[in-house]
């Protein structure tokens, strides 16, 4: 900022000064500096945590955004309990994989894009919107992903207007799709997609919802060395949320618990989990 009005008491001219609902062309003015996208790397390989998989899957009435806990650093586990799932807003939650440090700060940076938008406009931004809006942030780390730190997140919300879940999934470009039923990405997503693809219905109910992404989550963690499972002797468990016309809500950790143990029993009858019809 141009200005320096501490001790002052009064705010710089740039933030008296009319413009643009977003906060990213607020910085983009006066502080470019900050965007992540607009830094300079350093020479060679860079070693960074590595978040894995996210998972999500609608219901009628809204949605079950889920990740596992597990970050890696090459072949190295780096944390056991990480955090990946956040919430955006009321309505809308952000799934994290990729380059872990980054992603945690694009979150953030979102966050503030939605409020500041909904603080200047008066009004909130459209689950569209939101998506599109962190299509652009996906885009502008475009050059960090060519040098190995990609962002690529899971976006998840409740659509106020058609009143249902919605899932969008982005590549490395900003690229965005929206899913329909469920989505997965990060390094397990192969193998949470086959699991979801064989036990999704229209018609799961919230608690179904639920413990199908716990499943597909134990599929990635089976097949997937990056990927963590539910690890009942340290007690860390996947962070499961649900949207809804209610808002955001994060199971707290007795469900997750309790969730978890739940899908592990069976796994001892059925080490493979539930088998789909043939017909």
């Amino acid at each position: 900022m141009e200005a320096n009005n501490r001790g002052t008491g009064r705010l710089p001219a740039a933030f008296l000064t009319p413009g643009s609902s977003s906060f990213m062309d607020f910085l983009g003015a006066h502080s470019p500096d900050m965007l992540p996208g607009n830094r300079k790397l350093p020479e060679g390989v860079v070693e960074a945590p590595h978040g894995t998989t996210i998972v999500a899957a609608t219901f009628p009435g809204g949605v079950v955004l889920a990740g596992d806990r597990r970050a890696t650093m090459g072949n190295m586990i780096a944390q056991r309990d990480i955090e990946k799932v956040f919430p955006a807003d009321e309505y809308s939650a952000v799934g994290i994989a990729g380059t872990a440090g980054l992603a945690v700060e694009m979150v953030k940076l979102f966050q503030l894009e939605l409020e500041h938008f909904e603080k200047v406009e008066g009004t909130t931004l459209s689950l569209e919107g939101k998506a599109n809006r962190l299509s652009t942030m996906i885009r502008s780390n475009l050059g960090m992903a060519m040098q190995g730190l990609a962002v690529v997140p899971l976006f998840a919300g409740y659509d106020e207007a058609k009143e249902k879940g919605r899932i969008f999934s982005y590549d490395v470009t900003g690229g965005r799709s929206e899913e329909h039923g469920y989505a997965a990405t990060g390094s397990g997503s192969i193998f949470a997609r086959g699991s979801m693809k064989k036990l999704f219905r229209p018609d799961l109910t919230e608690g179904q919802a639920t413990t199908l992404v716990v499943q597909a989550l134990y599929d990635a963690a089976d097949d997937d060395s990056a990927t963590g499972g539910p690890d009942l002797y340290r007690h860390i468990y996947p962070i499961v949320t649900v949207i809804t016309d209610e808002g955001f809500r994060r199971l707290t950790d007795d469900e997750s618990q309790e969730l978890a143990r739940t899908v592990t029993n069976r796994r001892l009858e059925q080490p493979d989990g539930p088998r789909a019809a043939l017909l």
